[in-house]
């Protein structure tokens, strides 16, 4: 029993949904439009507003792909319809990013500068206020893309636990370490 697999999928307004015949979905929207190859297996329906997403059988193979072209066509449709937004902060003295032409540029304490090109599907936008962190905004239509270019992001500099230094989602939690304690006399 697939409890994501057998939700429906409403369509909100100005957001169309096609399959062809080689079972390759495609989602179009005011934000754009995305394609997903779904598997022969699995068989997807259009009733009106609604798509609904059948597997053949109880096959364990089955129902993992049940839920999984079930999530993507969701994703797809929320993002064509408001898209996604991943916000990352930069904390560190002297760690700066800027981006101009797609291309971000990070100071991240190393003894250069790092230039990162990111896809053209993606905006990406910087914001360094006085007194605050700053911030690497992404945003884009394909949630799968922005999750991949965000990750990578935060891998060039990762949270230390002492100190808590590094790039990481806005609102995420960090653990702690204690560090070192005084010499007892």
């Amino acid at each position: 029993m697939s409890r994501i697999g057998n939700k429906v999928i409403t369509l909100p307004a100005g957001v169309s949904v096609s399959v062809a015949d080689d079972n390759v979905v495609s989602v179009k929207g005011p934000k754009g439009t995305l394609t997903q190859a779904v598997d022969s297996d699995i068989t997807v329906e259009v009733e009106g507003s609604e798509v609904k997403v059948t597997r053949p059988t109880e096959q364990k193979r089955h129902k993992a792909l049940h839920g999984l072209y079930r999530s993507l066509l969701n994703n797809m449709v929320i993002g064509v319809g408001e898209g996604y937004k991943r916000e990352l902060e930069i904390i560190g003295v002297g760690y700066k990013a800027s981006s101009a032409n797609n291309v971000l540029e990070l100071q991240l304490g190393y003894s250069h500068n790092i230039f990162m090109a990111i896809p053209e599907e993606i905006k990406v936008a910087t914001t360094s206020e006085k007194g605050q962190n700053p911030k690497v905004i992404l945003e884009g239509i394909d949630k799968e893309l922005i999750g991949a270019v965000a990750a990578k992001i935060k891998s060039l500099r990762k949270v230390e636990p002492y100190k808590g230094k590094g790039i990481r989602f806005v609102g995420e939690v960090v653990r702690r370490k204690a560090g070192k304690s005084a010499s007892k006399k």
